[in-house]
């Protein structure tokens, strides 16, 4: 009989249960917590085919399943890893890998990967200490057991394994009771959300109002993110990096939406739309999420995303779609996936790139500036950057299957995302509904839904209509159906039979969207579109395991092009459609790409250090080369990519009097290089960033480019809150980060020497041309003049009658203004310009 009951736990546990069974695990929000929820379904019960399969394909024989290989040491994935009672001291890094590995060994049913899975997953459930708490007896803190605990619930609905509930049960009493002595701290305060989602989790399938009570403590412990997606307060935190570093931005962007299933306040829902509002106007990238070098990096064509970010945002808007039911809510996720997840990667899943940039024209071992800044951080390699994305970048296409179809409190199914598919669960209480999703989207336009029924069975199908569609219609068997609205989450409830058969179609416009510097990114459908660059790999490193290698990759064709537009209209672009591949993220051999009208523009190049290009120059641009037509391809079809465009035409800078006092927010059209810049009490105001390396930090600029002045009265109050010296830019060309980056004419008022200096950059260097005595005190507002006549320039303080400093120079005769500091924190107010 012991071995009768043996055998058949270790087929419980270690083996993909049949998904009618696994179904039944995954329950609805219990009272009090808010109803009208949507669920997930079990992993496993959504299979994916065609290119997404490839994807996930291309994961497994790459970078996943290669990962223990790749990274053997004990405080990696190695055999001494403290993960499986070793002596090493992996931390995040087994967590975040088996998260991923779980959902994908499942999801593909693949007996190698589950079986690298169990062994994590067995001696974590093995080894629970006495008191309740999990993973490596040494690991004193709370944040690396969050991802562990995802790929125990992943684990635990594809194999019904009873020792999860239990397991977990235990650990949250454990954490409940010991929150109070030992409160979440750095990370785990960050990324407090991850938890609670666990513990609502699996307060549905116990009941245990224990596990409510610590939502709430975990709530009132976390960083107060409803606040601070509510008022942009992401860099209101001083010296703190938690809550404006990117990953954390993304991870928490759940937390609102999370919380909201206890607390059912309009103010919790509000705070996630609030949050990506704000981050995607002050930060926000072609690709559909903000920028983050790792820290909130604003709107530059070369600030970055991390692979991090990519697959936290994700998460994060997947969990948003359960509580959610807005269809823009799946437009986002999609975007996200169709473009920025595969453009972290190489096209084969080998290797990825820790950032990658709207404007990255070429890949090389080098520092950027950026305010966490890697050597390698742009190159293609299983080592990029730093190492948590080599680790926790293996759940963004799993979650995303995973996630795409749920179960509804009604007892049928809502797709929030569309691919190809198929999914097998039960609907109307215990019936088995196998639904076939075929098509290529999002690379064409139609999606044909087959039911498959063993009985008429009558639930409602929910169906997302993308907002960005051109006259949706959806067909069933044939016939017209009515009430199909783009933007809408569309309704269908009605008693369905076998065979019946679904045709969504979700006709695709080519769009613009204006991006940094009036710049436009373009657009079909879900994917955004880039320039087809000629690229050339260059190996740099050969790896011990086979097929690994870094490389670097450069332009071999032109990419400082220009958009030849009518009436801000792409008139002239044609789609270009081919034969459907099996990996679509190809650039040569894209599905769909489009052919349009450009020029190039000789002026704009790579920056001063040759290592990235210029920032895209501010549209119109004139451009007196001939008219040719460009290619683009996909977004993530590339490793080098030119996807924020200027426009030609005669240039449209402003060059009258002009006045900005940052009443409502970060101003339009101004751009910062380097540090972090965020608005707050109707000021703008210079981020602390200890223990930053990149040395964009130390001379942040905060640049108008769309004006152009010559001769002018400039004026604007500076405070200045640390040591260091802090005050404005004037005829300015060719921002770049770094504290010299630019050209063009700077006063300030340095804290330390106790002076008002006038000088100038040349790009790289930067040359003192004036400098007067003056005693300057820390948090005192201070009102900077500049008259600018020709080769003349005086500068008045606080009003005074007679010029603090007057000197005279001839480089720079006009461009544009801005506002700096070099190793200050400072605050800017009231900027006005009279010109003469």
């Amino acid at each position: 009989m012991k071995k009768l009951v043996t055998l058949l736990y270790f087929l419980l546990s270690g083996s993909s249960i049949p998904y009618l069974c696994a179904q039944s695990l995954n329950e609805l929000n219990k009272t009090p917590l808010k109803q009208e929820v949507f669920v997930q379904l079990p992993i496993g019960s959504i299979k994916a085919r065609g290119w997404l399969l490839k994807q996930l394909e291309q994961q497994r024989d790459g970078a996943t399943g290669m990962a223990e290989e790749l990274y053997p040491e004990k405080d990696n994935l190695g055999k001494n890893t403290d993960w499986l009672g070793g002596s090493g001291n992996s931390w995040e890094r087994v967590p975040y890998y088996v998260k991923g590995l779980v959902a994908l060994a499942y999801t593909l049913d693949d007996p190698k990967l589950k079986a690298k899975a169990q062994k994590y997953i067995d001696w974590t459930l093995n080894n629970q200490q006495a008191n309740g708490s999990f993973g490596p007896p040494k690991m004193k803190d709370w944040w690396p057991r969050m991802p562990m605990m995802y790929a125990l619930q992943s684990y635990y609905e594809a194999t019904n394994d009873q020792r999860v509930i239990p397991f977990l049960s235990k650990y949250f009493k454990y954490e409940l009771n010991n929150l109070d002595a030992d409160p979440l701290s750095e990370w785990a305060k960050a990324r407090a959300g991850d938890n609670m989602e666990i513990a609502i989790w699996l307060y549905n399938k116990t009941g245990d109002q224990d596990l409510l009570k610590l939502v709430e403590k975990l709530k009132q412990q976390a960083y107060p993110w409803i606040d601070i997606y509510s008022n942009n307060g992401f860099y209101f935190f001083g010296d703190d990096f938690q809550p404006k570093h990117m990953v954390n931005v993304a991870q928490a962007l759940k937390f609102p939406v999370v919380y909201a299933q206890l607390q059912d306040l309009p103010s919790n829902l509000e705070a996630f739309a609030k949050g990506i509002t704000h981050i995607m106007r002050d930060h926000g990238q072609p690709e559909g999420l903000g920028s983050g070098t790792e820290f909130l990096a604003g709107t530059s064509s070369i600030q970055g995303v991390e692979t991090c970010t990519v697959v936290e945002w994700m998460q994060s808007l997947e969990t948003a779609a359960k509580v959610i039911h807005e269809a823009k809510i799946g437009d986002q996720l999609e975007k996200v996936a169709f473009n920025a997840l595969p453009a972290q990667f190489s096209r084969d899943f080998k290797n990825h790139s820790y950032y990658t940039l709207p404007n990255q024209v070429q890949n090389i071992h080098s520092e950027h500036g950026f305010n966490q800044d890697y050597s390698t951080g742009m190159i293609s390699s299983p080592y990029s950057g730093f190492g948590c994305c080599r680790y926790n970048m293996h759940m963004g296409w799993p979650y995303f299957v995973k996630n795409s179809v749920v179960a509804t409190p009604q007892k049928g199914l809502a797709i929030i995302t569309y691919g190809p598919m198929e999914i097998e669960t039960i609907v109307a209480g215990n019936k088995k509904i196998k639904l076939t999703e075929e098509t290529n989207y999002p690379f064409e336009e139609q999606i044909r839904l087959k039911v498959g029924l063993t009985a008429p069975t009558s639930f409602p199908l929910i169906l997302r209509i993308p907002a960005w569609s051109v006259k949706p219609s959806i067909r069933l068997n044939g016939v017209v159906l009515k009430g199909v609205k783009a933007g809408e989450m569309f309704s269908l409830t009605r008693e369905w039979k076998n065979d019946d058969q679904l045709e969504l179609n979700f006709p695709m416009e080519i769009t613009t969207q204006t991006q940094v510097n009036n710049s436009v990114s373009i657009a079909r459908g879900p994917i955004v579109y880039a320039l087809e660059i000629k690229a050339a790999d260059k190996v740099t490193k050969v790896h011990p395991v086979a097929g690994f290698t870094d490389y670097e990759t450069h332009p071999e064709s032109s990419w400082n092009y220009g958009l030849m537009m009518d009436k801000g209209s792409l008139g002239n672009a044609r789609v270009l459609k081919s034969k459907m591949m099996e990996n679509p993220f190809i650039a040569a051999t894209a599905p769909v790409k489009i052919k349009v009208q450009a020029k190039k523009i000789p002026s704009w190049g790579l920056d001063y250090r040759k290592v990235s290009a210029f920032d895209v120059p501010f549209s119109p641009v004139a451009s007196a080369e001939k008219k040719e037509e460009i290619i683009l391809v996909p977004y993530g079809s590339e490793n080098i990519r030119l996807s924020c465009f200027p426009v030609i035409g005669e240039p449209k800078k402003l060059n009258k009097n002009f006045v900005e006092n940052f009443d409502h927010g970060m101003a339009r059209n101004w751009v910062f290089y380097g540090g972090g810049w965020f608005w707050k009490d109707g000021q703008m105001n210079v981020s602390s960033n200890p223990g930053s390396g990149g040395y964009g930090i130390n001379g942040s600029k905060y640049v108008a480019n769309g004006t152009h002045f010559k001769d002018f009265v400039y004026q604007a109050d500076v405070k200045i809150n640390t040591t260091g010296d802090a005050g404005l830019m004037f005829r300015v060309s060719n921002p770049a980060i770094g504290a010299d980056a630019y050209q063009g004419y700077y006063v300030g008022l340095d804290q330390v020497k106790g002076s008002v200096l006038f000088g100038k950059a040349d790009g790289q260097k930067w040359t003192v041309i004036s400098s007067e005595k003056f005693p300057v005190e820390m948090n005192k507002v201070f009102n900077i003049k500049v008259v600018a006549k020709g080769d003349k320039f005086d500068v008045f303080i606080n009003g005074s009658a007679e010029p603090s400093l007057s000197a005279t120079d001839a480089q720079y005769p006009s461009g544009s203004i801005g506002l700096r500091t070099y190793k200050a924190l400072a605050s800017f107010d009231s900027v006005k310009i009279n010109t003469f």
